[in-house]
């Protein structure tokens, strides 16, 4: 076995906290919003969600990496996380179909680790106090400069990030001779949601998240659907106005994530952000409709109005989180529309959620 002597690394907070700890990953530096993560695996799926683009990643699982990367279980093309902070980073692996360790993987994206580091401490921290910006660091240890770097950096309140993300050019992804076509507005897709349909035999063509409501209708889809991705929901009121018209055309709707909080902004349900957010996969929710739990996958920092969605004869709550009650489902009462908060194709998760794709796919089919 191969020892490494790990270079000093440094995490500062927007509040002046300071953590101390091990460098792994690139060298350089990495900001960000602190988010945390409690699932104990899947750890490539999450580093690869669109989702998560551009924050700094928390692993409250205290053994990063000792399964490798395999290049089949990514959910996009490349990490999108901006750096990572753990407790134990390993550098070796034991599953023989891995392609590398972790290690080369962080070098091969170019992103910063820092190792070593009281996750429990730090998850707590922002638990009590909410979600900040952060800096990290293994290029550079002086704090003073480090603070300085760290106010440039934008509040993810009111950030538009689907453009970093989203697919530069429409693409089409299943069966061609499908009698069920959807036309796929990808505000940060992750792969296994485009796997999930497919699966059920759908014939999707991906659009651009600026893509028009004519643009998508001159193809003549079956059914559309909103996409997960990253950043403020607010922040992007030219998609809004074409969701708008998507969800009048007539045709059946479905959306994920921030394709959900697209579709209740545009029956003018507010968005705000939240404390610190659902990131995990085993948050428990319940479909309102059966009265069943389900243990779910969530990626996600902003939430839809409860209060908003009460006010409005149109939309009615289908699913709530059993944690803290926050709004997870949503349905149209005068469209053919629903939406969750969390994600039902998981990667990583349980899939007690995936009848979600058969309504839909059943919707497109009734309609």
């Amino acid at each position: 076995m191969k020892y490494l002597n790990k270079k000093e690394a440094i995490l500062v907070l927007e509040d002046g906290t300071i953590f101390y700890g091990k460098s792994a990953g690139a060298i350089g530096t990495a900001t960000g919003e602190l988010c945390f993560n409690t699932g104990m695996t899947g750890y490539q799926e999450v580093f690869t969600d669109p989702s998560y683009y551009g924050q700094l990643m928390i692993t409250t699982n205290a053994h990063i990496g000792n399964y490798g990367v395999d290049k089949e279980e990514e959910e996009s093309e490349g990490m999108k996380i901006a750096g990572l902070i753990c407790k134990n980073f390993n550098s070796g692996y034991s599953r023989p179909r891995a392609d590398m360790s972790l290690q080369e993987y962080f070098e091969k994206e170019n992103k910063v680790v820092i190792s070593d580091v009281d996750t429990r401490s730090l998850v707590k921290h922002i638990r009590d106090k909410g979600a900040m910006n952060a800096i990290i660091s293994n290029e550079n240890l002086q704090i003073d400069s480090l603070k300085e770097q760290l106010k440039l950096v934008p509040s993810m309140e009111g950030l538009e990030l689907s453009s970093s993300v989203t697919t530069k050019e429409s693409y089409f992804i299943g069966d061609e001779n499908s009698d069920i076509k959807i036309a796929v507005l990808d505000l940060g897709v992750k792969k296994n949601i485009l796997r999930c349909l497919t699966d059920r035999g759908c014939y999707l063509k991906v659009f651009p998240m600026h893509s028009t409501y004519e643009e998508m209708k001159k193809w003549d889809p079956n059914g559309f659907f909103l996409s997960n991705g990253p950043g403020d929901p607010s922040a992007m009121p030219e998609v809004i106005e074409e969701v708008k018209k998507i969800t009048n055309d007539g045709r059946a709707v479905f959306g994920i994530c921030l394709g959900h909080q697209a579709l209740a902004l545009s029956e003018g349900i507010s968005t705000y952000k939240m404390h610190n957010g659902h990131r995990g996969i085993n948050h428990p929710v319940q479909n309102l409709s059966t009265g069943k739990a389900e243990v779910t996958s969530q990626n996600h920092g902003f939430g839809i109005s409860k209060k908003d969605i009460l006010n409005n004869e149109n939309v009615e709550i289908t699913h709530i989180n059993l944690n803290d009650e926050t709004v997870e489902g949503i349905r149209l009462t005068n469209k053919n529309c629903f939406s969750v908060q969390y994600h039902p194709e998981s990667s990583p998760g349980p899939h007690d959620s995936r009848y979600l794709f058969d309504e839909f796919v059943k919707n497109i089919k009734n309609s």
